[in-house]
């Protein structure tokens, strides 16, 4: 299919800028929904033949294609581009990570009505046995019933 140069680079700056591509394979569509200007059929072709050249990976699920674009693939639309080295895809970035340091604030834990219940719990849970002995196992149908007398 014949792509015109202006749109073919539009398509390549885009999958440089964002690291992927998404297209709906929907041959008819007049505009590619993220690329202005560029009919989604166009898309399409183009991105199938950085495949074929494995520049990117093709993935189809849901009737929508999906391209990630691979290390091959960024030096390739470098050079096409005219881009020097220091700019990467968006999905190559990395971001800086925050590190977080436990202060006394997040340390201490709050007091809520939740422990209070907790404590109720464990006291009414007391046996004849004392604190901590095992409950009467009650084994068959009726083990909601009163134990046996």
């Amino acid at each position: 299919m014949l792509i015109p140069k202006s749109h073919r680079k539009t398509i390549y700056e885009y999958l440089f800028n964002e690291g992927v591509a998404v297209a709906k394979k929907d041959f008819n569509l007049k505009q590619h929904p993220n690329i202005e200007g560029v009919s989604n059929l166009e898309v399409i072709k183009a991105l199938k033949s950085l495949a074929s050249r494995e520049l990117v990976k093709e993935q189809f699920a849901w009737r929508h294609y999906y391209w990630y674009l691979t290390e091959a693939g960024v030096s390739y639309l470098r050079q096409e581009l005219n881009l020097p080295a220091e700019i990467v895809p968006q999905t190559m970035k990395t971001k800086p990570r925050e590190i977080r340091f436990p202060t006394a604030e997040r340390t201490a834990r709050p007091s809520s009505a939740k422990e209070g219940d907790r404590e109720a719990y464990r006291t009414e849970k007391v046996t004849e046995a004392g604190p901590g002995a095992a409950p009467v196992y009650r084994a068959g149908f009726g083990r909601g019933a009163p134990p046996p007398q």
